[in-house]
């Protein structure tokens, strides 16, 4: 297993998934936005919920929490798509992150990141740029880069099942195939309202 990434800036933007506290390098997050309509695109692996319509720029939406192996989100008043920009093929692409709740912009030096736990998280370590501590709590620090590449996403789905289509995702060739017309928390798969 190679080491993993070295953090690339001092901040990051903490929030919530399955009961975790996540952060991503604050210099990887564009905006949040309010959950909307999200077309699903057929034959998709699980973690791909679909994709939105974001002022005229198609972006994927990924359930963060299916993607780290836990029960598919649910909508509360909370929730939120967190746009973040991943390298693909050396090119900066949005993609949207569904999460359970938005934290704090907090601030970290070398000394307060600690390399990842060999046990413990529900995160692969490879999927880990390390933890890092916040007066007495901990944040796992995402590298969004290898947890939204195409190639794990897809090994994902080879898993779940045989024969996973490879389209919509930036990286992945399209095979064609028109977008379902189907909304968030339709059909199976997606995100669903909270009772």
């Amino acid at each position: 297993m190679s080491a993993a990434p070295e953090p690339r800036s001092s901040q990051y933007i903490s929030f919530f998934v399955g009961g975790d506290e996540l952060a991503v390098d604050i210099l990887r997050a564009r905006e949040i936005v309010e959950i909307t309509a999200i077309t699903r695109v057929p034959r998709m692996p699980q973690a791909v919920l679909g994709v939105l319509n974001l002022r005229g720029r198609v972006i994927p939406v990924i359930d963060l929490a299916v993607r780290l192996g836990l029960p598919a989100s649910v909508i509360t008043r909370q929730s939120c798509i967190l746009i973040v920009e991943t390298e693909f093929d050396g090119e900066l692409t949005r993609m949207g992150l569904f999460i359970d709740a938005v934290g704090d912009v907090v601030d970290l030096d070398a000394a307060a990141i600690e390399p990842p736990p060999p046990f413990g998280t529900r995160a692969r370590l490879d999927h880990l740029l390390g933890l890092g501590k916040v007066g007495d709590r901990l944040l796992l620090l995402l590298d969004i880069d290898r947890i939204l590449s195409p190639e794990e996403l897809f090994a994902a789905a080879s898993l779940e099942a045989e024969g996973g289509a490879r389209a919509a995702l930036p990286g992945a060739p399209a095979q064609g195939e028109p977008a379902g017309v189907g909304a968030l928390g339709t059909g199976s798969g997606g995100p669903r309202p909270s009772a």
